[in-house]
């Protein structure tokens, strides 16, 4: 939320003093899963956390336990079993969270390879929100950015189509040929 450095017109020697309103020391995180099945519509489930004070301690990101309940949200909502493909994240390959993993018979996960952002549909989702609802706008405090942000990830959400162009984008499909033993 802090606006870039730029040069200025001011004289030589004396360096202005530009006052912004709105810093603040809040951090917002938002996890998403995108839900791809042959046949059936795409969809986004999605979790935004606003951090209050990270300054004083508290954590700054996602927690295992986050992970967890949004892929028990996500299994409820879909009422089916998932197959996860996930990056590397280190909170990803928390020994604990693996755990939860390995109890659930509904949940399968496999690994992108160590960076590969190009390979992860959900990068496209971070794109489309900042080209659409964080271009060209002043946010006044975080409470207006989360207003933002879900109200971007509701319109992906009823679109379908931006979802499917999030996969094409990665040049993956939805069925992989399998290789043939030579």
């Amino acid at each position: 939320m802090t606006p870039p450095t730029a040069r200025t017109w001011s004289p030589r020697g004396v360096t202005p003093i530009v006052r912004v309103r709105g810093r603040s020391q809040r951090r917002i995180s938002i996890a998403a899963l995108t839900c791809y099945k042959q046949g059936e519509r795409s969809r986004l489930i999605h979790r935004p956390i606003i951090h209050q004070d990270h300054k004083s301690g508290g954590r700054r990101s996602f927690a295992w336990t986050d992970y967890r309940d949004l892929l028990a949200d996500a299994h409820q909502q879909l009422g089916k079993p998932i197959v996860l493909v996930w990056d590397n994240l280190n909170v990803h390959r928390d020994r604990r969270l693996r755990e939860f993993i390995d109890a659930q018979d509904w949940l399968t996960v496999h690994y992108l390879p160590p960076y590969a952002p190009q390979l992860n549909p959900v990068e496209g989702i971070w794109s489309l929100l900042r080209r659409r609802c964080q271009a060209n706008t002043a946010f006044t405090d975080p409470t207006h950015l989360m207003r933002a942000l879900r109200r971007g990830l509701r319109q992906v959400q009823y679109r379908p189509d931006l979802i499917d162009g999030c996969l094409a984008g990665t040049g993956l499909t939805m069925t992989t040929p399998r290789l043939q033993p030579q």
